[in-house]
């Protein structure tokens, strides 16, 4: 059995380049996310939060976690 107990939204943003080219990326994480939320749902907050960075969005990603036990 499992249970969930978290959800996060995290957004990882294009914070530009290195001096090699590699890009430097940024993450903001939102914690206490409805756990019943759809994943479109959150895409699409992601992506309204994502238009009032200055940054250009990378991704937008769920994480859930759960406590495992017997």
């Amino acid at each position: 059995m499992n249970h969930l107990t978290q959800t996060r939204l995290i957004l990882t943003f294009n914070a530009g380049y290195d001096e090699d080219g590699n890009i430097l990326f940024q993450t903001r994480n939102f914690r206490n996310v409805k756990s019943q939320s759809e994943d479109a749902a959150l895409y699409q907050a992601g992506m309204a939060i994502a238009s009032l960075q200055q940054h250009l969005v990378y991704s937008v990603e769920r994480n859930n976690v759960y406590e495992l036990s017997e």
